[in-house]
């Protein structure tokens, strides 16, 4: 089969690789489409390798149709020859063909293309982990999510609006505050013109303080804006795509109760990822199929033109997901 992979020039050529073998559980899948990450570009750069057992090659979500199962798989009964599905991985998306754990499996939504549907097992499942998991979302929270035209965004926003939630992001430019206009954030800071930090408390002296913040940012921002999100407040950081370092007052975390909180989807166990998958599918695919949560396509590529989809990716231009098309 055929997968991308990097050349000793750094560039993604489309080339061929070992067929997949199933190991007992596994199935395969013929992948359809493929979602990219930032993760895919950290890994790119040496910074962020996949999971043992998982290719070498990129992709952490796919769609697309199976086409065999190993024998323990096909006596489980769940999945069958011919099912449309997406797939959580570990890695090797970027491919023709790949092998997965039956439990990183899900069925694609009614109404949903296998571009939306490679768009949704990653992005959706770390929205879900990040809201629901770590942040312990309930109605009436407010939520503040760094990088607002970020694929990840595209999801997380809607899904904390479809749960109750205010949502507060950010952008860097008002043409940017202007294209994610659909994703109905209460409110969208460009901080290019204005201070984070000092929004922040304002919005905490107004008794509408920050519960939950996700960031992939990092930086000085956290120890600036942690002072002022609400008693309990948790902020996620998920990546530093900013900085690594920042100050942080450790005096006002500990009198306000507040909890810096470090996660990432990928590097949990496939016990946990199956777990988060089989509540996702019973809690959000009902509001994914009446349309309330949708992942936005920003643009797609056909998979021979992965490089130009990552360099689009690492120019920040793209406003939501970027989708890679197996033909």
């Amino acid at each position: 089969m055929k997968a991308i992979l990097q050349d000793k020039n750094d560039r993604l050529i489309w080339t061929d690789v070992p067929d997949p073998v199933l190991k007992d559980g596994d199935v395969l899948l013929e992948i359809h489409a493929a979602a990219l990450n930032r993760a895919d570009l950290l890994q790119r750069a040496g910074q962020y390798p996949p999971p043992d057992g998982w290719p070498e090659w990129f992709g952490l979500e796919a769609a697309g149709v199976i086409k065999a199962l190993s024998p323990c798989a096909e006596k489980e009964g769940k999945w069958h020859v011919g099912d449309k599905v997406c797939a959580l991985l570990g890695g090797g998306g970027y491919a023709e063909y790949v092998a997965v754990p039956s439990g990183m499996l899900m069925p694609i939504p009614k109404g949903v293309s296998m571009a939306e549907a490679a768009a949704i097992p990653e992005v959706f499942g770390a929205a879900y982990l990040f809201l629901f998991y770590e942040g312990k979302l309930k109605k009436g929270d407010t939520v503040l999510m760094q990088a607002g035209a970020s694929g990840l965004a595209s999801v997380l926003i809607p899904m904390a609006k479809a749960y109750g939630a205010r949502v507060i992001t950010t952008v860097l430019s008002d043409e940017i505050a202007e294209s994610i206009k659909h994703l109905n954030a209460d409110m969208v800071i460009n901080t290019s013109k204005y201070d984070l930090s000092e929004i922040l408390k304002k919005e905490l002296e107004a008794g509408k303080g920050v519960d939950i913040a996700v960031d992939c940012l990092g930086g000085e921002t956290v120890g600036k804006c942690l002072p002022y999100i609400n008693c309990w407040g948790r902020w996620i950081m998920i990546a530093t795509l900013a900085d690594d370092i920042s100050n942080i007052n450790l005096k006002s975390m500990y009198v306000r109760r507040t909890r810096l909180i470090g996660t990432t989807l990928r590097s949990r166990t496939s016990e946990e990822k199956a777990e988060l998958l089989d509540k996702m599918v019973t809690e959000i695919w009902p509001k994914v199929e009446t349309g309330e949560i949708r992942p936005t396509i920003w643009k797609t590529f056909p998979i021979q033109e992965a490089e130009e989809a990552q360099a689009l990716m690492a120019a920040g231009k793209s406003v939501g997901k970027i989708v890679l098309e197996v033909k």
